[in-house]
């Protein structure tokens, strides 16, 4: 079963692997901040970090930020979303449609979320390969391999080839 629902996803952790220096953080930042969604972004070259603030009402798009990373030469090695739910319900390995993308929740105890919560995006291209493979068996679904939908999917009314984001918290 999906559950449709509306929540602004309000801001984003991103670490970045690879970078060695102040100017490979430089080029992220500057390839993150053409991204019309974005507000704000603060940096910590410490951690290879960035702090990404959007802007209200307007929907952040994941593999959009994952593409300015990698186009700056980089990779993500974990992206973490803040999201504000109002009194949703979220069930372990099933879908939820938040603002028309889809959420795929996995290690999760069954639960009302209200407030701020913060979501671990653990899909391959989100994660190291050792992390992703932690999440591997957290699941039996195709999507979790393919980050679309697929026949699995179909139960709970999602077309085929939608684009599924798979997260924890």
């Amino acid at each position: 079963m999906a559950f449709i629902s509306q929540a602004q996803v309000t801001q984003a952790s991103l670490q970045a692997s690879g970078l060695t220096c102040a100017m490979c953080a430089r080029s992220v930042y500057k390839n993150l901040e053409s991204l019309s969604f974005i507000e704000k972004i603060d940096t910590d070259l410490e951690k290879s970090s960035f702090l990404l603030s959007f802007k209200e009402g307007m929907e952040m798009d994941a593999d959009q930020i994952r593409k300015k990373v990698e186009d700056a030469g980089f990779s993500v090695a974990s992206l973490r979303i803040t999201v504000s739910f109002t009194d949703q319900q979220v069930i372990n390995d099933q879908h939820l449609t938040l603002n028309g993308k889809v959420y795929h929740f996995l290690n999760i105890k069954d639960q009302a979320l209200s407030g701020e919560k913060s979501l671990l995006l653990i899909d391959k291209s989100f994660l190291s390969a050792k992390d992703y493979k932690k999440y591997a068996s957290a699941t039996k679904m195709e999507c979790f391999k393919t980050g679309v939908a697929g026949a699995c999917c179909n139960k709970d009314g999602i077309s085929v080839n939608t684009r599924i984001y798979h997260v924890t918290m």
